[in-house]
């Protein structure tokens, strides 16, 4: 049996993979098609995009993170009742976690999961050479499937015609499609209110009109019929099924301000016994009641700043949430949230929830950027002395820290290893986004001190 899948690759960054891979979401939506989509790579913003065309949670692949057998396992669980998936790969195909080796690449993605890869190709400026280009990336990995070529920012049907001539002579696979140059596509904000935008539902003429280009120009049932694939066999056991009765609650902070979260570290924490339930900080909601965990994602807080200084009900019940001892966890964003302040780029100062000593000053310079391996340290609930995870780091702010705190853990990245983050009793933070797939003892070791504190409080209260 075949099933049908397709990675979105391109020759690098910016050649148009996102705008291609969302309009073809929702040119195969338009046509009845039940679509998964999926991301290579760590990255929160794109899969935020798919799940908005498709209805579906979109998935993070990534061959670095965690191993062969997992990227499987979340690509077959959650594509059996999806008619095709989508697959949209991360900078250059080839591009990864080292320029020696295609470890964490797209490329690898395909191998590993034996899906076909669509091409992109920025072909401003060039006829016969997009060819080479494209016999460049074909020869480069023999193992890499590429079976067909978009030309993106052709200048018109005609430019389209030769290109389409060249690669399909010289590199023996078709070009099914191409989008012009004057069309303008201005992707929406990846940064400012997307998440807002979105449940506003104001991008879903944008996502029309996107899959209206695509149906126009590209041959979706030749797209179709090229992204057939070996079926592949369900993980047992599965790291993700249900290995315990639910046992404890965890308060998961969820708005537009804190939104980033792995969707498989939330059911790595329900298939070792958590109930989840969201609250939004931003709308007033406190601490749910009979909480035994929390956890506070990533997101802009920054961009809510004012809001989120004025929320002071929901600062007091997270301070008492966690001055009683609850586990709490809180990544990138919810890490600036639980400082005492952010200063914005103006020099505005904002009063945040006080339990981490040191400020927060937002940079318009990046910070940092990269995959981070994660080691734990004495006293972390979350992650033992002799453990290791992997995850993500990506802010444009800096701490500003007092001497002599207790980091969280220990990061390495490509250039040095450090102490990270700030931990103090079942308090947790830092800026690194943990991917419990990578370990999912965090998610089993984070219940059982939420155990630990639920019985803390019975036998207070009793």
């Amino acid at each position: 049996m075949s099933a049908n899948r397709l990675v979105i690759a391109g020759t690098g960054s910016g050649v148009g993979k996102t705008t291609f891979t969302i309009g073809l979401m929702a040119a195969l939506q338009q046509k009845g098609l039940q679509v998964q989509g999926f991301k290579c790579g760590p990255d929160y913003i794109d899969p935020t995009f798919h799940t908005a065309v498709t209805g579906r949670p979109s998935r993070n692949l990534d061959s670095w993170m965690f191993d062969e057998k997992t990227v499987i396992d979340i690509l077959e669980r959650n594509s059996r009742d999806a008619d095709i998936s989508i697959i949209e790969g991360v900078m250059g195909l080839y591009d990864g976690k080292s320029p020696l080796e295609d470890r964490g690449s797209t490329a690898e993605i395909s191998i590993l999961t034996k899906s076909p890869i669509l091409l992109i190709v920025n072909c401003a400026s060039m006829a016969r050479s997009v060819a080479a280009i494209v016999k460049g990336f074909q020869l480069f990995n023999a193992k890499v499937p590429i079976v067909a070529v978009i030309a993106n920012q052709v200048g018109s049907e005609g430019h389209y015609k030769i290109v389409k001539a060249a690669v399909e002579q010289e590199c023996g696979i078709p070009v099914v499609g191409y989008l012009k140059k004057e069309q303008n596509i201005e992707m929406p904000s990846r940064h400012l209110g997307l998440i807002p935008a979105i449940e506003r539902g104001e991008l879903q003429p944008f996502f029309q009109q996107l899959g209206d280009l695509i149906r126009a120009t590209v041959d979706l049932e030749k797209i179709h019929e090229l992204s057939m694939a070996p079926e592949l066999s369900a993980i047992q056991p599965s790291i993700f099924d249900i290995q315990k009765d639910q046992q404890v609650k965890i308060a998961v902070a969820k708005d537009a301000a804190f939104n980033f979260y792995y969707e498989e570290n939330i059911e790595l924490l329900q298939a070792n016994g958590a109930a989840i339930e969201y609250f939004a900080p931003l709308n007033g909601e406190k601490v749910p009641a009979n909480a035994d965990g929390l956890y506070i994602g990533g997101g802009f807080p920054e961009e809510f700043a004012q809001q989120l200084a004025q929320q002071k009900d929901v600062k007091k019940s997270i301070q008492q949430a966690i001055a009683k001892g609850i586990p709490t966890l809180a990544e990138c964003g919810g890490f600036m949230f639980l400082t005492e302040a952010i200063f914005t780029t103006d020099g505005k100062r904002f009063e945040m929830v006080g339990c981490i000593p040191g400020t927060i000053q937002m940079q318009t310079k990046r910070a940092a950027l990269g995959y981070r391996e994660i080691f734990g340290t004495k006293g972390n609930f979350l992650i033992k002395e002799d453990q290791e995870a992997k995850g993500h780091e990506f802010h444009y702010s800096t701490y500003s820290k007092p001497e002599n705190i207790h980091y969280a853990y220990e990061t390495k990245s490509r250039f040095k290893k450090q102490g990270e983050g700030y931990r103090h009793e079942n308090l947790i933070a830092g800026y690194t986004h943990f991917h419990f797939a990578s370990n999912p003892q965090l998610a089993a070791q984070w219940i059982e001190q939420c155990k630990n504190y639920q019985k803390k409080v019975v036998n207070t209260n009793g």
